[in-house]
């Protein structure tokens, strides 16, 4: 254990975003996302949900302020009537970090993206529609 850091990150995971440069990607993925098949590295955080862990990852890890969507949503499939509250969950954690533009990408679209991520971290989130990456930026100070 250390001081300061958020008991939901592992050690692997806190590797991983040590490892991470500017400009790379990681994805947390929610319960039913392909991720052992689609991941580079592949970290599990079974039993908790993507807004906590979100919030954590968040607290030590500079979103990229050099791109235009430095955070990425899986989009709904066109006629899915499908409710995303938790959407709005991710918005406000990401706006007490930073204030970037979220882009919304189409689902075949997302699962290319993934393939070519720095990690995915497979969580235990049952909200549809919940899968997130974030683009690494640097830190200035």
């Amino acid at each position: 254990m250390l001081k300061g850091i958020p008991s939901i990150l592992s050690p692997e995971l806190l590797k991983v975003l040590m490892e991470m440069g500017h400009g790379d990607e990681i994805i947390l993925a929610d319960g039913n996302f392909p991720a052992a098949s689609h991941a580079n590295r592949l970290l599990r955080s079974d039993g908790h949900g993507v807004p906590e862990l979100l919030e954590a990852v968040l607290s030590l890890f500079p979103l990229d302020t050099y791109s235009e969507y430095p955070v990425a949503l899986m989009a709904k499939v066109p006629g899915d009537q499908v409710d995303t509250p938790i959407w709005e969950v991710y918005e406000e954690i990401i706006r007490t970090h930073a204030l970037p533009q979220i882009e919304h990408v189409e689902r075949f679209a997302f699962y290319e993206r993934a393939k070519k991520a720095y990690a995915i971290v497979a969580t235990s989130e049952k909200a549809l529609y919940a899968n997130i990456i974030l683009k690494k930026g640097v830190i200035s100070e």
